[in-house]
C-alpha cells in the first residue's frame, strides 16, 4: 500500500466480509465499500472532477463523506473535508481560496448519488499539475486557521499520511480484530489520520459517531465491542463526569484495551478522572496539521502519570532552540508539501532541510517530552521565563478552579501575570 486509495481495495481483497465501517442503522464491509468508493469515483467524475481539482466535502461523520474523501483520492483530486457546522462565512472563505470545483454536503441521510448530481460544478476551477511521484499528489488538503485567524490549506500528500496511518496503527498495535470509535470528526486531520486512515490501514473496523453523546459513548462501549477510542480531553472529562453521575464508574467496557487522548492539552485532574472512571491509563500524544499530525505518542508498554506526551514516532526527528524548555523544531516524513497558494508563509515555518518551526515550547526529560505551551505566550517577568501553561496547570488542579487560563500584561517595562479564573 503505497497512496491512501490502495488502503480499502486491500482490504477488500484479503477480508472482503470483514466490517469496515459501522454508523447508526448500517454497517459496511470492506467489499461494499470499495464497491461504493469506486461508484462514487464514477459519479464524480461524470461531474467533471479531474485529477488536482478541489473538491470541498462539507460533512458530519458518516459513510458518505468517507466514500466521497476516498473517491476523490482514486481521481487524484485534492479533498477538503471540512465540518458542516462552520459558519456561511467560514466556508466560503474556504471555498473561495481553494476554487474548489465541486462542494459537496453531505450527512448520514444524504443520498449520495443526489448530492453529486445536484452540486453546480466550478467552471473556472483550474486543477494543480500532478506531481512526478504519484505518491507526491495531494491526498487532502487540510484547512487551519493558526494564528493569524485566515484559513491556511495544508497540503499532506499520500506519501504523508500512509506514513502517519502506518506509524500511529503499530504505535497503537491496531489489528483486524479492533473495534475503533471514530467520535473526532473525519474533518479534523486527527480524525481522518490517526483514528480514519490509521484503523483502515490496520484493517480495523470503524464505528462513525456523527456527534459526542456521553449516554451514547457508555451504550457503546458496553455493547458495540469497541476496543480502542481516540478523543480529546473534554470529550473524556464529560464521559467520566456523566458515568460518575449515573453511578457507572467503572465504566462497564469489556473489550476496551486503550483510550489516547489528542487533539488539545491534556491536563491532570482530566487524566485523573478519566483513569479513575475506565480503570486504565489514559494515553496522550502531540501533533500538529502540517505533520499529518501526529508526531509523539506514549508507548502502551509505559504510560504516563503525568501529563508527558511521550516519544517521537519513528523516523521523526526533534530538537529544541536553546537549553531546558525551548522552541520545538520537528522534521517528519510526514510532513506537509506547503501551504497552498502561500509560499511565503510556508517558507516562514518550514526550511530548506524540512525542519518545522512548531511555535511551541517543549522539553525533554530522557524519557518522554513535554509540551511547556506557546512561544508566543510565554511571559517574561524581571528577565525570567515564565510559562503560563504551568501555572494553569496548578491552577486548574485546584477543586474549586474549573478552568484557568493565564496571559501576560506589558506595564512599565516589565510583564504583569494575569490569571482568568471559572470557577467550578
Amino acid at each position: 500500500m503505497n497512496r491512501v486509495d490502495d488502503i480499502v481495495p486491500h482490504w477488500a481483497q484479503r477480508t472482503p466480509d470483514a466490517i469496515a465501517l459501522k454508523e447508526p442503522g448500517r454497517v459496511w464491509t470492506y467489499a461494499e465499500l470499495d464497491a461504493l468508493i469506486r461508484k462514487t469515483a464514477m459519479l464524480l467524475a461524470e461531474r467533471g472532477v479531474r485529477g488536482g481539482d478541489r473538491v470541498m466535502i462539507l460533512c458530519e461523520n458518516c459513510c458518505g463523506a468517507v466514500a466521497l474523501y476516498f473517491a476523490c483520492t482514486r481521481l487524484d483530486a485534492w479533498p477538503i473535508v471540512v465540518n458542516n457546522k462552520l459558519s456561511e462565512r467560514e466556508i466560503e472563505d474556504i471555498r473561495a481560496h481553494s476554487g474548489a470545483r465541486l462542494v459537496l454536503r453531505v450527512n448520514g441521510k444524504s443520498d449520495l448519488a443526489a448530492c453529486i448530481a445536484s452540486a453546480e460544478p466550478n467552471a473556472r476551477c483550474a486543477p494543480e499539475p500532478p506531481e512526478d511521484v504519484a505518491e507526491n499528489d495531494v491526498a487532502a488538503l487540510v484547512y487551519t486557521s493558526g494564528s493569524t485567524g485566515k484559513p491556511k490549506g495544508v497540503m499532506l500528500s499520500h506519501a504523508s499520511l500512509m506514513f502517519v496511518a502506518a506509524a500511529t496503527a503499530k504505535a497503537r498495535a491496531l489489528v483486524p480484530e479492533d473495534h475503533v470509535q471514530a467520535v473526532l470528526p473525519v474533518s479534523h486531520i486527527l480524525g481522518l489520520t490517526g483514528v480514519l486512515l490509521g484503523s483502515f490501514y490496520a484493517g480495523a473496523c470503524v464505528h462513525l459517531v456523527p456527534r459526542f453523546d456521553p449516554a451514547a459513548s457508555l451504550k457503546a462501549l458496553k455493547d458495540d465491542g469497541l476496543s480502542v477510542i481516540i478523543g480529546t480531553p473534554s470529550m473524556y472529562a464529560m464521559l467520566a463526569e456523566y458515568a460518575a453521575r449515573k453511578g457507572a464508574t467503572p465504566i462497564p467496557a469489556p473489550r476496551l484495551r486503550l483510550i489516547s487522548s489528542a487533539g488539545a492539552p491534556l491536563d491532570m485532574p482530566t487524566k485523573a478522572a478519566a483513569e479513575a472512571a475506565f480503570a486504565m491509563p489514559l494515553h496522550n500524544g502531540y501533533g500538529m496539521t502540517e505533520c499529518g499530525p501526529t508526531l509523539t505518542l506514549t508507548p502502551l508498554d509505559a504510560p504516563r502519570a503525568d501529563c508527558g506526551i511521550g516519544r517521537l514516532l519513528p523516523g521523526i526527528e526533534a530538537r529544541i532552540a536553546g537549553d531546558g524548555v525551548g522552541e520545538l523544531f520537528v522534521r517528519t516524513p510526514g510532513m506537509m508539501t506547503g501551504y497552498y497558494k502561500a509560499p511565503e508563509e510556508t517558507v516562514a515555518v518550514l526550511d530548506a532541510e524540512g525542519w518545522l518551526r512548531t511555535g511551541d515550547l517543549a522539553r525533554f526529560d530522557g524519557e518522554s517530552w513535554f509540551i511547556e505551551g506557546r512561544a508566543k505566550e510565554m511571559i517574561i517577568r524581571f528577565g525570567f521565563n515564565v510559562y503560563p501553561a504551568e501555572i494553569e496547570g496548578v491552577l486548574n488542579a485546584h477543586p474549586t478552579v474549573a478552568r484557568a487560563a493565564v496571559i501576560g500584561r506589558m506595564k512599565d517595562g516589565n510583564e504583569d501575570i494575569l490569571a482568568f479564573v471559572h470557577a467550578a
